[in-house]
């Protein structure tokens, strides 16, 4: 019986594999957008400006409270109705990227918040515009605070980009739906799902683990 299951399985390894590359292009073209965007949006928040500050504070928590799958389903059914067009891989797409951006924006707004007050002071005082502060002395040091929350938002954001499979994109999620019809052995079938998930991601967690351990190195030494 088994055996028989298994079989089947093998003739799905093209539909898999299609599907797991759905999966890797769609989180890598999200993860890339999303830092772009999500490090202008905290690079902004932290400017002084109160008015840009409050409002994108207000997007992000917005997009931070609500369920991912009501967004996805918000870009891909209702903006139809208002004209916008679009297919499934592009409201993947725009939703992933903006749910990325949020939380890398916090990530990015906690990071430069990070950097002592008289760093910036003594950039100020060397008469550095703001621009070049932020480049040269605030965002280096901030990195080190962001990179290992940063690359386990990229863990999260691979595991949510399954919810697209609720709007008709064949990623790796989807495929186990339809090979599960053919193998009615769901415990079988998801757990080589979620396998396909770990081998993406575990590369991500290991490096977010080795980031961890060398700020914390770092950190111990700098108290020495």
């Amino acid at each position: 019986m088994i055996w028989q299951q298994l079989q089947s399985l093998a003739g799905s390894y093209p539909l898999a594999l299609r599907g797991l590359g759905m999966t890797v292009m769609l989180s890598l073209i999200s993860l890339v957008l999303g830092t772009l965007i999500g490090f202008g949006l905290g690079i902004l928040r932290t400017g002084g400006n109160r008015l840009i500050s409050g409002l994108i504070g207000a997007w992000v928590d917005l997009i931070r409270g609500t369920p991912f799958l009501v967004q996805i389903f918000l870009i891909f059914f209702i903006l139809p109705e208002l004209g916008i067009e679009l297919d499934a891989f592009t409201a993947g797409i725009i939703a992933l990227t903006n749910l990325a951006a949020c939380f890398i924006c916090e990530i990015v707004v906690a990071g430069i918040r990070s950097v002592p007050t008289g760093q910036v002071e003594a950039a100020l005082a060397s008469g550095l515009s703001r621009w070049h502060r932020m480049r040269q002395v605030v965002l280096p040091q901030a990195m080190r605070i962001v990179l290992p929350p940063l690359v386990g938002q990229y863990v999260l954001l691979i595991k949510d980009s399954s919810v697209v499979s609720a709007i008709g994109l064949t990623d790796l999620t989807r495929v186990g739906w339809l090979v599960v019809q053919r193998v009615p052995n769901g415990l079988l079938v998801f757990f080589l799902v979620g396998l396909g998930y770990f081998i993406v991601c575990y590369p991500l967690i290991m490096l977010a683990r080795r980031l961890e351990q060398r700020m914390g190195a770092a950190h111990g030494e700098v108290q020495l």
